[in-house]
């Protein structure tokens, strides 16, 4: 089912170099399923209805192109050239949507996060349109430390924690001007960029299936649960 909604927007974030995976592919070009873990997560915001523009590095985006080729991969998409940070690739990826309008809606995701759903990105298209952003998170199952700077470490109280995940979706206008704005170490999604602009994020409830693919363990159980048809 795929929604025309024309300001929908989604920049996929896919500059890893596989080197924490131990692989030589990135991690967004291994076979997941019979394609590449990038390729499932294009066609969820296809199916979304969302203009799509993917981050790449430079030395990664023939092989991407020829890749598409092989595959007859003929969902469209716009390729931007990575960053040499992520504030860096999305303010690239917002450069390159044309025409973007203060109340089009921009979703940023990462590119090894093929199993969000379809019904999540609605989620955050929908809840950013009211509120102006959308922050998928979840309960961390595990317990949580927090390790002081003289090597003592307290207990954080895990009911007050969420895990974050993308897509991290906002009003246009909110983003644009949030990443107009000098890089800082503080940066680590896209939510902290706009908090530090000085806007409150709304939370919207992720999933637990929404995994980002970062270890050979993660790839195991992407295929499981694509093989389960838990994803959708």
């Amino acid at each position: 089912m795929s929604h025309n909604n024309s300001n929908r927007h989604a920049i996929i974030v896919a500059g890893g170099s596989g080197k924490r995976f131990g692989s030589e592919l990135p991690k967004q070009f291994l076979p997941l399923a019979g394609k590449p873990v990038l390729m499932h997560t294009i066609e969820k915001f296809h199916h979304a209805g969302a203009s799509i523009v993917v981050v790449l590095p430079q030395e990664h985006q023939q092989m991407w192109i020829d890749m598409c080729k092989e595959s007859n991969f003929a969902v469209s998409h716009t390729i931007a050239n990575g960053g040499a940070t992520r504030f860096e690739s999305v303010k690239n990826g917002l450069a390159a949507i044309d025409n973007l309008a203060d109340d089009d809606l921009v979703a940023v995701h990462d590119g090894v996060r093929p199993l969000v759903s379809v019904e999540l990105i609605n989620r955050c298209y929908d809840t950013a349109q009211q509120c102006g952003s959308a922050i998928p998170v979840v309960n961390p199952n595990d317990s949580i430390r927090q390790v002081m700077d003289d090597g003592t470490s307290r207990q954080l109280l895990r009911s007050s924690l969420r895990a974050v995940q993308t897509p991290q979706t906002f009003r246009a206008e909110l983003l644009q001007g949030a990443y107009d704005v000098m890089e800082s170490p503080l940066f680590t999604d896209d939510a902290s960029v706009v908090e530090a602009a000085g806007h409150q994020v709304t939370l919207v409830d992720g999933e637990v299936a929404n995994i980002k693919i970062t270890t050979p363990i993660d790839m195991i159980i992407a295929s499981q649960l694509i093989s389960d048809g838990t994803t959708c």
